[in-house]
């Protein structure tokens, strides 16, 4: 599985990261996307992905929370780690008129000028929305045609916000909020219209701790080897095999940010396999993958 969005840089997990992600390996979450938020976690999410290569992958962008921070300088910074193998998506970028951290007007200018780069360097955006659909599609619609693609990470809205997304031509992002039956009535209802080549999962980690879990961690944190808890029920609503939707969500996670399938990324770095220079490469992958 690929955990398309999880907060790795945060501080909760600074003291145990090599287990955490030994146990999301143990629990078949094989590859993270770590979300950068603004300047500095950006920075920090892609100095982790160097440091486990076929493992962690990241995202560079600006929340809408620290949208008044967005300046030319740090616009350049994020425009740097784009160009990174490692830095697969603009964002998370959006609007969010729940809080307001930071003004409308201001998270407008910095969610115009990071879909501006994901246009000109043709990257994927990973985005964010929470009480702003009408200003946030009337933003993101003009572009949609242009750019790459667009997952809403997190949805948690209605069936009329999803059916726009999906017309706009959107992927879906789901996380625990699925698992709360308390919070998320409206996304259990929309969930069945998500277009299976359209669905993609995600922990939100260290956040949104599934509350089907059977025994929760005493600290609350959530982690990527809980997303199994997240499949399982989609999988439950939809009433469908868990590996058919593992299959499907960790392909469309590969199309979506370009990820080499793992068969491919553990050929390339195996140490002791080296390409016979008289059989072409195509072949030479179906004879290693067979054996």
């Amino acid at each position: 599985m690929i955990d398309i969005g999880a907060n790795l840089t945060n501080k909760r997990f600074k003291k145990d990261f090599d287990s955490l992600l030994e146990r999301a390996t143990s629990n078949q979450v094989d590859r993270i996307i770590v979300t950068g938020t603004d300047e500095k976690s950006s920075v920090e999410a892609s100095q982790l992905c160097q440091k486990h290569p076929n493992v962690l992958y990241s995202t560079a962008g600006f929340h809408p929370h620290h949208a008044s921070e967005w300046n030319a300088k740090v616009e350049q910074v994020i425009r740097e780690l784009i160009t990174l193998d490692n830095v697969l998506a603009v964002g998370e970028c959006g609007l969010d008129f729940n809080r307001n951290f930071s003004t409308p007007e201001a998270q407008k200018t910095c969610f115009e000028s990071q879909l501006q780069i994901a246009v000109e360097t043709q990257t994927p955006v990973f985005l964010h929305e929470r009480d702003a659909y009408d200003a946030f599609s009337k933003i993101l619609e003009p572009v949609m045609d242009i750019l790459p693609g667009a997952v809403v990470h997190c949805f948690t809205g209605s069936k009329k916000t999803l059916s726009h997304y999906l017309e706009m031509g959107c992927f879906i992002g789901i996380t625990g909020w699925i698992c709360d039956e308390r919070r998320g009535g409206s996304l259990r209802s929309a969930l069945p219209y998500i277009p299976l080549d359209r669905l993609m999962i995600e922990t939100d980690a260290p956040y949104l701790l599934p509350r089907t879990m059977k025994s929760k961690p005493k600290n609350g944190r959530n982690e990527p080897s809980f997303l199994p808890v997240v499949l399982e029920e989609i999988a439950n609503i939809l009433d469908i095999p868990t590996d058919v939707l593992e299959a499907q969500t960790t392909k469309n996670a590969e199309s979506f940010f370009g990820i080499p399938p793992l068969s491919q990324t553990r050929l390339l770095s195996s140490p002791d396999f080296l390409w016979p220079n008289s059989i072409p490469l195509d072949v030479a992958r179906t004879l290693y993958e067979r054996d």
